[in-house]
């Protein structure tokens, strides 16, 4: 059974295990992938999207794709289409970032709330400033949007901050270990409670600019905002003037609705924005726990069971 990996080989000791099973494995370079006639006969493809340079109905054996991500807006309308009209079924690898992204957005909110990025500057400029309005994360209210691995990571390493956990999913749901969850309709109870924002909600047609320019206006004055979902959830023009208006006290980014960020994007220039380039998903465990995670499933594969982490088109995730 034939497996392509659009990655390079990075298996190690568990790529001859897998060639025990039976299968057969290749790899290729998903940025410069050209479809190869051997790929006829690929039944599993391990890959983040190579359907911009390869047409998916040239997979005429293809049963089943292992996505390296959570989300599935890089799939586009017609590739998904195919996949459902086909029957392939579809797996990401939800959980496998939870870890590091909760890490990522524990330290943006202390950033946030101790003026790091201020103090960074001055360091740079050498220059000897204290400053004094700084913030106590102690007792405050943080919404999270979504309650899902990320959310739920991010919710543990906050809990012994003493905090407020408020949750927001589709039906309002409780889910540990947040302090009391709200509907997605009651989202404007959340924005209006919360000291700080954190969005971790997949890009779907319904969450698209979820948070516009009226959602942005019934956040708490002088709060704080994390995204470490996708960029298109929040309207960047809208959350520009939110900060430029002081609405809003800070943002910390690691999603854009483009990315790279245009180099003429009024973010860059912002001092109370901390800017990543979508990199909170890396950490030193996270190779090894997608890894995991493929074998496992390759493992299931072969053997009939069910595979973990089946995707959802209309969740998006």
């Amino acid at each position: 059974m034939k497996v392509l990996f659009t990655f390079k080989d990075f298996l190690g000791e568990r790529k001859k295990e897998l060639e025990d099973l039976g299968y057969e494995l290749y790899f290729e370079k998903e940025s410069d992938i050209e479809f190869k006639p051997y790929m006829e006969e690929v039944e599993v493809l391990v890959c983040y999207n190579p359907f911009n340079n390869v047409d998916i109905k040239k997979f005429k054996k293809l049963k089943w794709i292992q996505l390296s991500s959570v989300g599935l807006d890089q799939i586009s309308e017609e590739v998904g289409e195919v996949i459902r009209d086909r029957g392939i079924i579809l797996t990401n690898n939800k959980g496998g970032y939870g870890i590091p992204i909760g890490e990522w957005i524990v330290m943006s909110i202390l950033e946030l709330a101790k003026g790091s990025q201020c103090l960074f500057e001055f360091r740079r400029e050498r220059k000897w400033r204290p400053i004094y309005n700084i913030t106590e994360i102690y007792g405050k209210t943080i919404g999270i949007l979504g309650t899902g691995s990320i959310a739920i990571e991010a919710a543990k390493r906050l809990k012994p901050f003493e905090v407020e956990l408020l949750g927001v999913n589709t039906d309002g749901r409780l889910v540990e270990p947040f302090d009391k969850c709200f509907s997605i309709n009651d989202i404007s109870t959340v924005l209006n409670k919360s000291h700080m924002v954190v969005v971790t909600l997949p890009n779907t047609e319904s969450t698209y600019h979820l948070l516009d320019e009226a959602s942005l206006e019934k956040m708490k004055p002088g709060s704080y905002i994390i995204n470490v979902s996708r960029g298109k959830v929040i309207d960047e023009k809208a959350l520009i003037r939110k900060l430029e208006e002081g609405h809003i006290k800070g943002a910390a980014l690691d999603v854009f609705e483009d990315e790279p960020i245009p180099k003429d994007s009024l973010l860059w220039g912002m001092k109370n924005v901390i800017i990543t380039p979508h990199n909170s998903w890396v950490s030193d465990n996270g190779f090894e726990r997608r890894t995991q995670l493929f074998c496992d499933n390759l493992k299931r594969y072969i053997n009939g069971k069910k595979l973990m982490n089946r995707a959802d088109f209309k969740k998006g995730y």
